[in-house]
C-alpha cells in the first residue's frame, strides 16, 4: 500500500474491557479478522481526556487506566465502513480519522 490512505486514531482507557478482553487488545485482533493494514498499539505516559482526570505513568501518582492509543491504517475504503462499529466499541474515548499519504512500507517495492 503506497500512496493515499486513511490514519484512524483511537484513545481510550488502559482498564476499559470489550468481550473480557482489555479493548485495545480485542480491537487489534478485530481489525486483523477484518484484514486491515496495520494497527499499532502505544501506551501514553500521560494524559486526561472529557473527565479531566489526569492520568500518569509517574511513580508518585501511578494510575492503572493509563491513556491508550491505536494508530490504524489502510485505504479509506476498508476503514470507513468499520468507524461506525468501533465507535460503538468505544465508550468514552476519542475516534477520528483524516487522509494521510504513505511514502513506504515493508519491503522494497
Amino acid at each position: 500500500m503506497l500512496g493515499k490512505a486513511k490514519l484512524l486514531k483511537v484513545y481510550l482507557g488502559e482498564s476499559e474491557r470489550y468481550k473480557h478482553k482489555p479493548l485495545y487488545q480485542y480491537l487489534v485482533y478485530w481489525l486483523k479478522e477484518k484484514g486491515i493494514g496495520g494497527v499499532t498499539v502505544s501506551r501514553g505516559i500521560e494524559g486526561y481526556g472529557q473527565d479531566k482526570v489526569l492520568r500518569t505513568a509517574r511513580l508518585l501518582e501511578l494510575s492503572s487506566d493509563l491513556p491508550m492509543i491505536l494508530e490504524i491504517v489502510d485505504v479509506a475504503e476498508k476503514i470507513d465502513p468499520l468507524i461506525p462499529e468501533i465507535c460503538s466499541m468505544v465508550p468514552k474515548g476519542l475516534v477520528f480519522s483524516t487522509d494521510i499519504q504513505v511514502y513506504k512500507h515493508g519491503k522494497e517495492q
